[in-house]
């Protein structure tokens, strides 16, 4: 949640005074926490230092990444890359960030189009987990509207994903298979629906529009 929420902040604050200051102490906190709770190997972030390999792992012996924490990441990823100028020598390292997790991300998502509550074990939480879902379409169909994801490799999975995450909203308006709040994988059902889900549906939209406007 964090790094969705406090990064982009700063990086508008230094748009908005004219004052790289703002971006220099975003960056080195940003980082901080991409040192500490990013996996190298698999290219998506721990929730926190509890969840650590060598403490704990999923049933299926995969370690534990939560789908909606790494969506919340994605999500503050975009947020930053909409506002650093393209010039800027801080966009690198968040423009190679992004794209890592987007090549991991395409990788967790199931046969129907969704992503579950976590990212490495479908078989303990099989169920779809739209809030993730949501957050993982809306990154994604950025990333083909910027040209910076390949179309051809990764528009099948984000059209196979909003057709998935518009399933999951019932004929009342109600958005369903939203994770509660919480800080790790858990089971979901298709009545549990959250306000951060519907956020995440509704960002999701805008870039799926964007994409339909930019190919008519």
């Amino acid at each position: 949640d964090a790094l969705f929420m406090a990064p982009p902040v700063y990086t508008e604050m230094a748009n908005i005074l004219n004052d790289e200051t703002y971006i220099d102490f975003m960056d080195q906190e940003f980082k901080l926490t991409h040192d500490f709770l990013y996996d190298k190997e698999e290219h998506l972030y721990y929730r926190d230092h509890r969840y650590f390999p060598d403490l704990k792992r999923e049933e299926n012996g995969e370690k534990i990444f939560w789908g909606r924490g790494n969506g919340w990441v994605m999500g503050g990823l975009v947020a930053i890359l909409k506002d650093l100028p393209k010039e800027s020598k801080y966009r690198p390292f968040y423009l190679q960030t992004y794209k890592e997790m987007a090549a991991k991300v395409i990788t967790c998502q199931d046969a129907k189009g969704f992503w579950h509550a976590s990212m490495l074990d479908h078989e303990s939480f099989p169920d779809p987990e739209v809030s993730s879902s949501s957050f993982f379409t809306y990154t994604l169909a950025y990333g083909i509207n910027e040209d910076i994801l390949d179309k051809a490799k990764y528009k099948p999975a984000v059209t196979k994903a909003w057709q998935a995450i518009t399933s999951a909203v019932y004929a009342d308006g109600k958005l369903g298979w939203v994770q509660p709040i919480g800080q790790d994988p858990k089971t979901v059902t298709a009545d549990m629906t959250e306000v951060y889900g519907v956020g995440a549906f509704l960002l999701a939209g805008t870039e799926m529009l964007r994409m339909v406007e930019q190919e008519i």
